[in-house]
């Protein structure tokens, strides 16, 4: 038996063989493996499918954000607008308010002075009125130290008020 060309019943008995294993193969063990791959390339299909759409769904939900974001942007700049504006009319009106309120305190102050004035002017002529009599009265003592003097003040006097 030379190595290179083979028996005719080892060829025989290697070809049945062979038609058996592959016929039991065939019959029995590929379609168990053709379906065990089909199901495996449907879960991958159906596992990038659900990857597709999460993206998708994450996309969404990017986009929704960068939406909310904008509108809190927004929402802030109002605010702090009308913040602004707030603080700039409530400046205002303490502004005028301090102003109004000066000017009453000024007013009250001015007629306080008048009046304060008043009784002083007052005060200053009773003063005046008072000295003016002392030294009136000093005066005419000195004046009528003696009789005669005093007589003819009275008479004096007297013919003034009869006129």
């Amino acid at each position: 038996m030379s190595l290179l060309t083979p028996d005719p019943g080892l060829l025989f008995w290697m070809l049945l063989s062979f038609g058996i294993v592959f016929f039991v193969l065939a019959k029995f063990g590929f379609p168990i493996i053709v379906k065990m791959v089909d199901e495996r390339k449907a879960y991958i299909d159906n596992a990038l499918e659900s990857a597709k759409q999460a993206n998708e769904r994450i996309e969404g939900i990017k986009e929704e954000g960068d939406r909310i974001l904008k509108e809190a942007l927004d929402e802030r700049v109002r605010i702090l607008r009308e913040a602004n504006e707030t603080r700039t009319k409530m400046i205002s009106d303490a502004k005028e308010q301090a102003h109004v309120e000066a000017g009453k305190i000024i007013e009250d102050a001015k007629g306080n002075i008048l009046k304060e004035k008043e009784l002083a002017m007052h005060e200053a002529q009773k003063q005046i009125a008072a000295l003016s009599i002392d030294i009136a009265e000093k005066v005419l003592r000195k004046n009528l130290d003696n009789r005669s003097a005093q007589m003819d003040l009275v008479n004096k006097l007297i013919s003034e008020t009869q006129n």
